[in-house]
C-alpha cells in the first residue's frame, strides 16, 4: 500500500481552510435575532463584539445596576435619555430620532459598522424586552444587521449562581471604557410607515396589530397622552405581554408564537403593519413577526395611538364606552 504524504495532507487541509475563510469573509451574513447565555460568554472579549447593556429601559431607572456587575466589556445606554427616541416635528413623542443624531450616539458608544451589537435587556419584564426590541428595529432602519438581543437578558445571564449563592458566569463593575468609532447609516426609508400609510393600509384591508394590553385596545383604558379611546377600526389585538414566557424576559419558541396568533385570528405572513402608543410595545410585535415568524412583510407604525388619535379626521374604534 502506497504510504500517504502526511506533509501533502495538512497542506491540502490549510488550503481548504483558507479557501473557507475568503468565502465567509466576501460574504455578508445578518446576525441570528437572539443570542444565549452560552454564545455571550463564547464571546466575551471578541472585539467585533459589543454587549449594549440597556437596564433602566422604559422605565428609566439609572446605571446603578450596571456599575455594580455587567457583562465584561459591555457598554450602557440610557434608553429613555441619551436620544433614541425623540420628539416628531409634529409633536409626537418617543418617535425615532434624527439620523445624525443616532449615528453620533451609537459611535460614542464605541459602536461601528463592522461592530456584531447585543442588546442585553434586564429580562425581568416583556415591558423592558420592549427597550431592546426597540433599539433592534432603531438599528435595522439604520442599515445595520449586525445586531442581536440576549433572549432572557441579565436575569438569564445572572441566573445560574454556585454554592456561594453568587453568578457564576464572569462579570465585571465600574464604569465603561469606551473608544468612540465612527457609525454612518443607511437608511431603510421602506421600514418607516406614516399615518397615511397606514389609513391606506386599513382602507386597503391589510392586516393592522395591536400590541397594547386588551384594554386600551378595547377603549376602557387609554395612554395618558393619547386623545382618544379605542383602536384602528379593523385592528387584531396580540398584545405584548404574550410574545413572552409568562410576560417575563425571553421569547416564546415559533410553536407557540404561531398559536398565539391563531387565537388572535391574525395571519403570520402577507403585508402587516404593528402598532401601540409610540412604538414601544409594537416593536415587540413587529420583533416576533418579523425577526422570528420570518414575515418580512412585517412593519411598524412609529407614531401609533398617539399620532392617530390626535388626529381627528381619522377614524376610531371603541369595543367597550363607559361614556
Amino acid at each position: 500500500m502506497r504510504k500517504i504524504n502526511t506533509r501533502f495532507l495538512r497542506s491540502l487541509k490549510l488550503l481548504a481552510g483558507a479557501a473557507v475563510l475568503t468565502l465567509f469573509s466576501n460574504t455578508a451574513f445578518s446576525a441570528d435575532p437572539l443570542v444565549d447565555v452560552e454564545w455571550v460568554k463564547s464571546n466575551i472579549g471578541n472585539d467585533s463584539v459589543v454587549f449594549l447593556d440597556t437596564r433602566g429601559g422604559i422605565a428609566g431607572k439609572s446605571k446603578t445596576d450596571f456599575l455594580r456587575a455587567h457583562i465584561p466589556g459591555a457598554v450602557y445606554t440610557a434608553y429613555l435619555k441619551d436620544g433614541w427616541r425623540a420628539k416628531d416635528a409634529g409633536g409626537t413623542p418617543g418617535q425615532l430620532a434624527p439620523i445624525d443624531k443616532l449615528e453620533a450616539l451609537i459611535g460614542g458608544l464605541g459602536i461601528g459598522n463592522d461592530s456584531h451589537v447585543v442588546i442585553v435587556p434586564a429580562g425581568g419584564k416583556a415591558v423592558d424586552v420592549g427597550t431592546a426590541t426597540r433599539i433592534y428595529w432603531t438599528f435595522k432602519v439604520l442599515g445595520h444587521d449586525e445586531v442581536s438581543i440576549l433572549d432572557g437578558g441579565m436575569a438569564a445571564y445572572t441566573k445560574e449562581v454556585g454554592d456561594d449563592k453568587k453568578p457564576v458566569n464572569p462579570l465585571e463593575k465600574g464604569a465603561a471604557k469606551v473608544t468612540a468609532k465612527t457609525f454612518k447609516a443607511s437608511l431603510r426609508e421602506e421600514m418607516l410607515v406614516t399615518k397615511e400609510d397606514v389609513l391606506k393600509a386599513q382602507e386597503n384591508g391589510v392586516a393592522l396589530i395591536d400590541n397594547r394590553p386588551n384594554n386600551q385596545y378595547v377603549g376602557i383604558n387609554k395612554h395618558g397622552k393619547a386623545k382618544r379611546h379605542g383602536t384602528i377600526p379593523g385592528a387584531l389585538n396580540v398584545p405584548e405581554n404574550w410574545l413572552t414566557n409568562n410576560g417575563g424576559g425571553s421569547f416564546r419558541d415559533e410553536s407557540a408564537l404561531q398559536k398565539l396568533y391563531a387565537a388572535a385570528n391574525a395571519d403570520t405572513d402577507g403585508e402587516q403593519i404593528n402598532f401601540c402608543n409610540t412604538g414601544h410595545w409594537a416593536s415587540l410585535g413587529w420583533f416576533a413577526s418579523h425577526e422570528l415568524l420570518g414575515n418580512k412583510k412585517a412593519r411598524m407604525y412609529d407614531g401609533s395611538m398617539l399620532e392617530w388619535s390626535a388626529d381627528e379626521s381619522l377614524p376610531m374604534e371603541r369595543k367597550v364606552s363607559l361614556d
